[in-house]
C-alpha cells in the first residue's frame, strides 16, 4: 500500500516553498526546514557571502560537513572536507562579494 503524501509549506529565508512528502514525515521536513533556515541566516549574518543561491550551498556544504563529523568521519575526509571549505570560502572571497 502507498503512502499518503502531503504538500507541506516550509519557509527559507523569507520565501515560501512547497514540498511534498508523506504525512508521517511532515514534522521531520519542518525540523529540516528550521535548521536549514537557521544555518542560511547565520551565514548571510556573517556578511561574507551574498546571493541566495551562494548562501544555500555554504548551509549545505557546512551541514554536510556537521553531518559526516557526527557520524564518525575519518581524518583523510575531514581534511578533504576542511579543503574545499577553505577554497570555496576563498572563492567567494575574490568574487568580490
Amino acid at each position: 500500500m502507498a503512502e499518503k503524501s502531503t504538500t507541506v509549506e516550509v519557509n527559507i529565508l523569507d520565501k515560501e516553498y512547497l514540498v511534498a512528502c508523506p504525512e508521517d514525515a511532515r514534522s521531520e521536513l519542518e525540523k529540516a526546514a528550521r535548521h536549514l533556515d537557521r544555518k542560511m541566516r547565520e551565514i548571510r549574518s556573517s556578511g561574507k557571502v551574498y546571493g541566495t543561491e551562494r548562501i544555500a550551498v555554504m548551509a549545505a556544504l557546512n551541514i554536510t560537513h556537521e553531518l559526516l563529523q557526527s557520524s564518525g568521519l575519518s581524518g583523510s575526509a575531514e581534511t578533504v572536507l576542511g579543503e574545499m571549505d577553505r577554497k570555496l570560502d576563498r572563492a567567494l572571497e575574490s568574487d568580490g562579494r
